[in-house]
């Protein structure tokens, strides 16, 4: 089959994309933290990828650091989805109940999320002093206190993220949905 120019140009052109300017200012700390905890993660995963397959020597370490970084992504992660409140929710119900039930239920929600980030932070913190310095990682001989401090810093991020997002609902009169 046989194109004309024009069909040419028109199937090149379909797949021409302009760039836009990057727009980084919206980041906050916690992101960046994340950011990194993953890039360090991607140079271990690389690392360990190199010495197994190029090198055929494995670094044993590298397979355990590549786990808690990537659980410290995660639980700092985490943090950014309070912010951005982006966390799995129901946001049917808010559609059919009256106005004036959305509101309260919204502010209950606000609520329980901070009760909740609370008591995960309380939990960390009690089973860390619970294991103590007792527990060492598998391969390299470091309190695994070490990675649950990171869980405890994350849920405590996310404690006083969940704070601020509820007083600022409260303050701006949030309804549980954007409207429409």
């Amino acid at each position: 089959m046989r194109y004309t120019k024009l069909e040419k140009k028109a199937s090149i052109n379909a797949f021409h994309a302009e760039e836009e300017e990057a727009d980084l200012s919206d980041i906050t700390i916690e992101g960046w933290i994340a950011v990194g905890f993953f890039w360090l993660l991607g140079a271990t995963v690389f690392l360990q990828f190199f010495t197994r397959y190029v090198l055929n020597d494995s670094a044993a370490w590298t397979e355990e650091i590549a786990r808690y970084l990537l659980i410290s992504s995660v639980f700092i992660g985490m943090v950014v989805g309070v912010i951005k409140h982006n966390h799995i929710q129901v946001d049917f119900i808010y559609f059919f109940l009256p106005q004036f039930l959305t509101r309260p239920l919204s502010t209950l929600v606000d609520v329980l999320c901070f009760i909740f980030y609370g008591s995960c932070t309380w939990m960390t913190w009690l089973m860390m002093e619970k294991i103590g310095n007792n527990y060492q990682m598998t391969v390299i001989d470091l309190p695994m206190n070490i990675v649950y401090s990171v869980c405890l810093v994350g849920f405590a991020m996310c404690t006083f993220r969940s704070a601020q997002i509820t007083m600022k609902h409260w303050r701006t009169g949030y309804v549980g949905i954007k409207a429409y």
